[in-house]
């Protein structure tokens, strides 16, 4: 087994820099939306600091990619009262799909760091951008599967799901990520996919920069 720590260690510092607008993204919305719990957490900023689970943000980042070739990586979640959200559970998934949407912006960002660096001769900055670029949108991939606890669980809630089979779904939804990561394709398709989408942004900002 081939231990790539250069990727590992470059993964977590990306998912580090991402998880803070994806975060802020679900606390910002959450706002607008009329519940002021993500203000009074202190979650309605983008200080990575407020926003890292170490394990979700750290640990987990590093060892998956050194070990299982593939990724799975999380922040601290945002919380959210239902009831004061306009809308109730079709705002609460708003909430949720503000997260995976800001990580494609990151991704758009990014990409164009990285073409401006590597014209300016920056290919270290460059190549860790364009990292950024394929994590970004295999985060937002990621995190619109609809397995507790990610965004794309809320999915579920929004379809109306009953609240004890959300919950059954939840208590499992490690072990459900765990197999879906390691027994399945769902990873390298989402790798696959990531990959594809990031060069399709990264080649639209050169052919600008060409012409």
């Amino acid at each position: 087994m081939d231990l790539n720590f250069q990727l590992a260690i470059t993964n977590v510092l990306l998912i580090v820099m991402l998880t803070a607008p994806h975060e802020f993204s679900h606390a910002w919305v959450a706002t607008k939306l009329g519940d002021d719990t993500p203000r009074i957490q202190g979650r309605v900023t983008l200080n990575p600091l407020a926003h890292i689970d170490w394990l979700g943000t750290a640990i987990l980042p590093f060892l998956s990619t050194l070990f299982m070739g593939g990724f799975l990586g999380w922040g601290k979640p945002v919380m959210t009262q239902t009831s004061k959200l306009r809308g109730g559970l079709n705002g609460l998934l708003l909430v949720a799909l503000a997260g995976p949407f800001s990580n494609v912006i990151m991704a758009v960002i990014l990409g164009a760091v990285g073409v401006i660096c590597q014209g300016a001769g920056a290919l270290w900055l460059a190549k860790f951008a364009y990292r950024g670029v394929e994590l970004s949108l295999y985060l937002a991939l990621f995190n619109l599967l609809p397995v507790p606890p990610l965004d794309g669980s809320k999915i579920l809630l929004a379809l109306r799901i009953p609240a004890v089979i959300y919950q059954e779904i939840a208590r499992a939804g490690f072990m459900v990520l765990l197999v879906l990561m390691m027994a399945t394709n769902v990873g390298r398709w989402m790798s696959v996919w990531s990959y594809d989408g990031a060069r399709l942004i990264v080649d639209t900002f050169r052919g600008h920069v060409a012409g």
